[in-house]
């Protein structure tokens, strides 16, 4: 059971990642709204994962809010303190690289990263694989979704060992993911 604080945190989380990705949203033809895939991370930590760490649940809902909003890294440590800041901070990409290189980090960084980030990572790579055949970017062909497919591999190997669970949804669900993409392709 929840104790106080800790839903007290958890719904702090929610909207003010509701807030700060309040107008953005995904890719895929509905334009889904942004928020839906932080909250289904956080989703799959705990329902999947069996993840009861609020730490790392709410980083799963503010992982995407450093890289991708205008929030600051003060911000989220006045509110949420150091540990949450930590784990988004370890979570986040330098969008002042180049994409070829953020990738390449993040399948550099994977093996090096904390057990939370590790899961919010399994998580963020869970929701995204899933959204490759369910919900899709709409400009994204068939050949660059495997592509992400392929590079997402390679950013979960360096992940292994951190939660046996998602792993084993992850390649569940990769394999689904290729075999659906190889028809496609055919």
């Amino acid at each position: 059971m929840l104790n106080t604080d800790d839903m007290t945190l958890f719904l702090t989380a929610l909207k003010f990642a509701a807030v700060k990705h309040c107008n953005q949203r995904r890719k895929d033809r509905k334009a889904t709204p942004y928020i839906n895939h932080p909250i289904e991370v956080a989703d799959i930590l705990w329902q999947i994962g069996g993840v009861r760490d609020m730490v790392t649940i709410v980083g799963a809902l503010l992982h995407d809010t450093l890289e991708d909003t205008d929030t600051t890294p003060a911000e989220i440590h006045n509110r949420f303190g150091a540990e949450v800041l930590a784990l988004v901070q370890e979570v986040t990409d330098d969008k002042s690289l180049p994409k070829r290189e953020r990738k390449r980090l993040q399948i550099e960084h994977a093996p090096h990263n904390s057990a939370r980030a590790k899961q919010v990572k399994l998580g963020d790579k869970i929701s995204n694989v899933h959204d490759l055949i369910h919900s899709p970017p709409h400009d994204w062909s068939w050949k660059r979704r495997q592509e992400y497919l392929d590079w997402a591999e390679q950013v979960v190997a360096g992940l292994r060992g951190a939660n046996p669970a998602l792993e084993a949804h992850y390649d569940a669900l990769s394999a689904e993911t290729k075999e659906a993409l190889a028809a496609k392709s055919e």
